[in-house]
């Protein structure tokens, strides 16, 4: 018997530590009816931050304004705002505040810190990309680690450095992961990216990679077959010509393919050489 009880209080003992604490009764009980009434006047409790989610503020539940608790925008609803936000900014500095404000994007919640653009605005040279990765999320800063070192290096054998191009993301905060946006996340996101393109007004737009190539010149193509590709890119009613090439990130994992960058390279730099 002692080491029956022994046992018996081993068994109770995990079943408290799993969060098992209401045994089974002789008869069956409605347990959502006993209980509504008591969990629809219940306070919440708060949930404790995880060491993550410290000292950010999270959107899902905003603050009462005027008696009435305000609600995430739905896709539709974020979409409209987005481009009316964007929209209104007369200028670059104006439409990052607007972008570092705006709340319809759940990636917000999850990243670090808005990263917006580097270079020089107003640039002849544009450059887009996807998204940002791990290092631009702690830097503020689109193009920096192993892919920003790459894209350096590839500016520079055309005689090009940061200073001579302008570069953002279609996507200006870090999906979780490193995980590729999801449709709606980019939908969200494009007016932003098109009115900074507006704005900062370049001569040539050079679109790497598949996603920012697909979204900002409406290809459904993959980028291997997009690559080394001219195309116009309606800005504000103007069409410029507008480059697809390699990501610098794909171009780390498939080195092979840096002959067909280049090809690319030669191909914007023959083209800034252009007259007017």
């Amino acid at each position: 018997m002692p080491q029956e009880q022994a046992s018996l209080r081993q068994v109770l003992e995990f079943m408290v530590a799993a969060g098992i604490e209401t045994p089974l009764e002789d008869r069956p009980v409605d347990r959502f009816a006993r209980s509504a009434p008591a969990e629809a006047s219940a306070v919440p409790r708060a949930v404790p931050a995880s060491p993550e989610m410290a000292g950010r503020a999270i959107p899902a539940v905003q603050p009462m304004t005027g008696g009435v608790a305000a609600v995430p925008l739905a896709p539709d609803a974020a979409v409209m705002e987005a481009r009316r936000l964007a929209a209104s900014a007369p200028d670059l500095e104006t439409l990052r505040a607007l972008l570092d404000a705006f709340e319809g994007c759940a990636l917000k919640s999850t990243a670090s810190r808005l990263v917006f653009a580097d270079g020089t605005p107003g640039a002849p040279v544009m450059i887009v990309g996807e998204a940002p990765g791990r290092d631009e999320d702690e830097t503020g800063r689109p193009f920096v680690g192993r892919a920003g070192q790459l894209l350096d290096k590839m500016l520079s054998s055309i005689g090009l450095s940061r200073e001579h191009v302008y570069i953002a993301n279609t996507v200006p905060w870090r999906p979780p992961g490193n995980r590729t946006p999801t449709p709606q996340e980019i939908a969200i996101c494009l007016p932003f990216i098109t009115r900074q393109i507006e704005l900062s007004g370049p001569k040539v737009l050079v679109t790497m990679g598949a996603p920012a190539t697909q979204t900002l010149l409406g290809q459904k193509e993959g980028i291997l077959r997009l690559r080394g590709r001219w195309f116009e890119y309606a800005l504000a009613g103007k069409p410029i010509p507008a480059l697809a090439t390699l990501h610098p990130a794909y171009l780390l994992r498939q080195p092979s393919q840096k002959a067909l960058a280049w090809r690319d390279l030669r191909a914007l730099r023959a083209r800034l050489r252009e007259p007017g």
